[in-house]
């Protein structure tokens, strides 16, 4: 297996997106902006009323990691992607769509069982709403993971969804120990404000003792840290990893170490699908870094590529569209 530099673990699932109501999302009990895990019955039963008043979009290959993972190799770079998925007709989709955008897998990952599935709702006003039924995911484990790639990668990347699994936690309790015994850097994303209000102690486990790059937005920050302010919440956050990313949606972004402190303001796009753009922005992010370019300019491409994402349906943009928009952004900047 090739090196590679971005070693990322997540939940394999399958989107389904349909764009709703806020009435639809009253009616359904869901609440807005957020991730609720539920069980296969009771997301039939959700997709058999989408189906019947809502409108349809489209099927998509999901994942928060390796979402991620997607915008960083199909920017340039290398990654390899731990997960688990079925023995089924979506676990070959899932495993296929991401070796089709140069992203490693392994044999690991496949087992007995169903593909997870994500209901992605998507509001007017393009905030994403997911019903999420984990499947064979929900017991990932050390062992669907070959960890031989993540030895000589530059850095591990950890989604805070992983927080609700114990057998995931505990994978990534061995991946972290073996980042930090090849110099591997470790980034980690809170994902999501339910994982921070129903999973504030498994996020608290992946953290451990401290990432070198955390990734959150302006909610997830201040509910994470109990503070009523961003500026709070970087304290805090600070105390547990060297640079803080706290994305703060249209508005732009804000970066911090003990060295350097700044904000970088938001592009502006017709919002259509905010699934998936933290993702994107992330991937983004960690690219620019990995290729040796400053905070500043990793902040400024992840908002280029992020807000891609937002201005249309799906958690992924064409995998060439990524290298069309870095193209751009290095012609811009010279």
């Amino acid at each position: 297996m090739a090196k590679v530099d971005l070693f990322a673990i997540g939940n394999a699932l399958i989107d389904q997106e349909f764009k709703v109501s806020d009435e639809f999302l009253t009616q359904e009990n869901l609440q807005k902006g957020t991730m609720q895990l539920t069980d296969g019955e009771t997301q039939a039963q959700l997709y058999a009323h989408l189906q019947q008043s809502q409108n349809y979009k489209g099927q998509a290959s999901g994942g928060s990691a390796a979402n991620t993972a997607v915008a960083f190799g199909a920017l340039g770079a290398s990654a390899f992607y731990a997960c688990r998925v079925g023995n089924d007709e979506l676990g070959s989709i899932y495993l296929k769509g991401l070796n089709e955008a140069g992203i490693q897998t392994s044999e690991k990952s496949i087992s007995e069982g169903v593909t997870g599935t994500c209901m992605v709702l998507v509001s007017e006003d393009s905030e994403r709403t997911m019903h999420t039924y984990l499947g064979i995911t929900a017991e990932l484990s050390d062992t669907q993971m070959d960890f031989e790639p993540l030895k000589t990668a530059k850095w591990l990347y950890i989604e805070g969804y992983l927080s609700t699994s114990d057998s995931a936690r505990a994978a990534v309790k061995i991946a972290r120990q073996i980042a930090k015994e090849n110099a591997v850097k470790i980034a980690i994303t809170l994902s999501d404000p339910a994982m921070v209000q129903y999973a504030r102690t498994g996020l608290d486990e992946l953290i451990d003792d401290g990432v070198d790059l955390i990734f959150c937005n302006e909610q997830e920050a201040m509910m994470y840290t109990e503070t009523d302010s961003v500026e709070a919440a970087l304290a805090k956050l600070k105390l547990l990893s060297h640079d803080v990313v706290i994305t703060l949606s249209e508005k732009g972004v804000l970066v911090s170490n003990q060295e350097q402190h700044f904000y970088v303001s938001g592009r502006k796009v017709l919002a259509v699908d905010a699934n998936g753009a933290g993702d994107a922005f992330a991937g983004a992010f960690l690219y620019a870094l990995n290729a040796g370019e400053s905070l500043q300019t990793a902040a400024q491409l992840a908002i280029l590529i992020s807000s891609e994402v937002v201005s249309q349906f799906g958690p992924r943009l064409a995998v060439a569209a990524y290298a069309n928009l870095l193209t751009s952004f290095k012609k811009e900047s010279a």
